[in-house]
């Protein structure tokens, strides 16, 4: 007859206080290593937005400058009807109502958080 005791099954003789104690420190360094994943994951977050923003930044500075100077002596002949000033030429519509196109524009234009007039669109289509 074969007996089989607890050490040969691979079980440890440890009290319930000790096995308590074992899963709570496991808990807490599977917890704190997904803490520090998320501490990494943030920062590295935080430093590719300000990276963002200062390419974006630096892209805008340049592009100013070089579109006066790139500015004709001349001005270009315009249409018959002189548009309003502060307007920014015609929009083509397409199966969109005046109202709409307006909203659409409006809501654009607060989204950006830039007054309509400064602000080019040149067209608007109803994506069916």
């Amino acid at each position: 007859m074969l007996f089989l005791d607890a050490n040969t099954l691979g079980q440890s003789h440890l009290a319930m206080g000790e096995r308590v104690l074992t899963a709570l420190l496991g808990y807490a360094v599977v917890f704190a290593g997904l803490l520090a994943l998320m501490a990494i994951v943030f920062g590295m977050g935080a430093v590719f937005k300000a990276i963002g923003r200062k390419k974006s930044a630096s892209a805008a500075r340049p592009a100013a400058p070089a579109a006066k100077a790139a500015r004709p002596a001349a001005e270009p002949a315009k249409p018959e009807g002189k548009p309003a000033p502060g307007t920014a030429g015609e929009v083509k519509r397409f199966d969109v109502p005046d109202k709409e196109a307006a909203m659409i524009m409006a809501i654009v234009a607060d989204q950006m958080g830039k007054p309509l007039n400064e602000l080019r669109f040149k067209s608007i289509k109803e994506v069916k």
